[in-house]
């Protein structure tokens, strides 16, 4: 029987994050393939093949070729059991992102070769580097025509800020790509575009070695030769403590498309990446190895499977070993529950598990019981931190267009709500409903799903609004003066918490000057 800590260190929990077309739903679909978990890649855009991504399965994702919700996936590779989540690159879907980095234990970012580092990239990279989570790069697209490599690290080093190490060197790039040397394992692998199989190999021990000059040409090996030789004079050797302290992120190049340089990155990822850590609770440190079992749930996701209206809360094992049925106590309310059928995921497709270990993500059904930030344990009470939401940006009111349709409209406001896709707040001056989100796209896929999923047809009237923050105070009288001055402006959040809605920066000011005794906050962790 394997114990805890076997099971614990054979463990790899990691995000694949990025900007919104640099191909990291294609690379997850690639790790997959190499798990043997699936065993023909969907091609993400193509029309001829109907198979679309495992990933996206979400009705409004295959249609607009974009991944709008977290989704996670559970293979066997060798010895190592890993566990992806593959996250939405859109920034209007960037909460959904910043609460999943708190459940991994290192990430992956996708880069394309021709458009760099993009904005969205940089923020969720500082998100990495307040938690010190480590980072591997994986360069991708090397098969069309984009920067020189040495460019590309440059920039990777100035605008993330963290120093980066090469462990595969392209040869040539675009039209002229002819295969990746593998610096980590001293091999040459071959360029051949495919995007089902996997290319071929040629095992070198040495660089001078005349078979190099035969795979690739003269030319191309001399200039290969330069490349690594300034690479030993310019970055240092590779360091693993300096990754796994987040400060070092090793650097891969590849075509996740053609799933080129995608296993090399695997089999280094599963020898240096960090099995699950211990996880800071407001109490304690959690160390995964710990007998009793703890787990905190990190995202809610509604209709899993549109024909039972479902909700799945996602918890991350984080100590001990999480057994089916048995009794867990729900820190927030106090209630002991049993769960009778958790699950893992395959993207959409989901089996029962009898057990999890810490590094694991368990779905549980849901039934209004959770919150994202819940927390499950065998009696000790504890909260995790760390899984804020943000202060809309972009408001609307929402108005329900089928009064038939009413009950139906409130269900899917109530569980598209707990997802934290977006907020909603309730107008304390005219009772109305106010959804607020960071951005236009969620508008769009709330109404989407309200109508494909709930049956429910709802309108969107617009609303200039500044921010939305949270207010409170410890003097009740300046807070009732308060509430009484800007009546027209105050809302109550779903946990019944005041809210002011400011219209503009101006306004949001004065009301900071005016009442020093109110704390103002911009995200509901306070």
């Amino acid at each position: 029987m394997a114990s805890l800590t076997d099971e614990i260190k054979r463990r790899r929990t990691f995000a694949i994050i990025s900007h919104p077309d640099a191909g990291k739903t294609t690379l997850t679909e690639k790790l997959l393939l190499f798990g043997g978990a699936i065993h023909v890649a969907g091609a993400v855009k193509s029309n001829k093949i109907k198979k679309t991504a495992t990933s996206d399965w979400m009705e409004i994702e295959k249609q607009r070729g974009i991944s709008v919700a977290t989704s996670v996936m559970g293979f066997d590779y060798g010895d190592y059991k890993i566990n992806i989540l593959d996250t939405p690159g859109h920034q209007d879907f960037a909460e959904d992102t910043y609460r999943t980095l708190t459940a991994v234990d290192s990430v992956i970012i996708v880069v394309d070769v021709a458009k760099g580092v993009e904005q969205q990239t940089r923020k969720l990279m500082e998100v990495c580097r307040m938690r010190n989570t480590p980072v591997i790069i994986f360069v991708n697209k090397l098969d069309r025509e984009g920067r020189d490599p040495f460019d590309i690290l440059d920039e990777l080093e100035s605008e993330l800020k963290i120093g980066v190490r090469p462990l595969s060197w392209p040869i040539n790039i675009g039209a002229k790509f002819k295969g990746v040397y593998n610096i980590y394992e001293n091999s040459l692998d071959l360029f051949k575009p495919d995007k089902q199989k996997v290319q071929e190999r040629v095992e070198i021990t040495d660089l001078t070695d005349p078979r190099v000059d035969e795979a690739v040409g003269e030319a191309d090996a001399s200039k290969l030769r330069d490349d690594l030789e300034l690479i030993g004079g310019v970055y240092p050797e590779f360091d693993k403590e300096e990754y796994l302290r987040g400060k070092l992120a090793p650097v891969f190049f590849g075509s996740a498309l053609n799933t080129f340089g995608v296993k090399e990155l695997l089999d280094c990822f599963v020898k240096i990446a960090p099995y699950p850590r211990p996880t800071q609770a407001e109490e304690r440190e959690i160390r995964p190895e710990e007998e009793a079992f703890s787990g905190f749930v990190f995202k809610i996701h509604a209709n899993m499977d549109p024909n039972h209206r479902s909700c799945i809360a996602f918890v991350k094992v984080c100590s001990g070993k999480f057994e089916r049925n048995a009794p867990y106590k729900q820190v927030r309310t106090d209630k002991v529950m049993r769960i009778a059928a958790p699950t893992a995921f395959m993207a959409q497709r989901k089996n029962v598990v009898d057990e999890a270990y810490p590094g694991d993500i368990v779905g549980v059904p849901d039934t209004g019981n959770f919150k994202i930030g819940d927390t499950l344990t065998q009696g000790e009470n504890l909260h995790f931190r760390g899984l804020p939401s943000f202060s809309p940006e972009m408001f609307k009111y929402i108005e329900n267009t089928d009064p038939m349709k009413s009950k139906q409209l409130e269900k899917g406001i109530r569980q598209l709500m707990d997802e934290g896709v977006a907020q909603m707040f309730v107008n304390q001056f005219n009772g109305r409903k106010l959804i607020g989100t960071v951005g236009q796209l969620q508008f769009e896929v709330i109404q989407y799903r309200l109508l494909h999923e709930y049956g429910a047809q709802c309108r969107w009237e617009p609303l200039s609004l500044y921010k939305a923050c949270w207010i409170e105070s410890d003097d009740d009288s300046a807070l009732e003066a308060f509430k009484k001055r800007k009546h027209q402006f105050m809302a109550v959040d779903r946990e019944g918490r005041d809210v002011f809605l400011a219209d503009s920066n101006y306004v949001l000011q004065m009301a900071q000057n005016d009442f020093p005794a109110i704390r103002f906050h911009f995200s509901s962790e306070f």
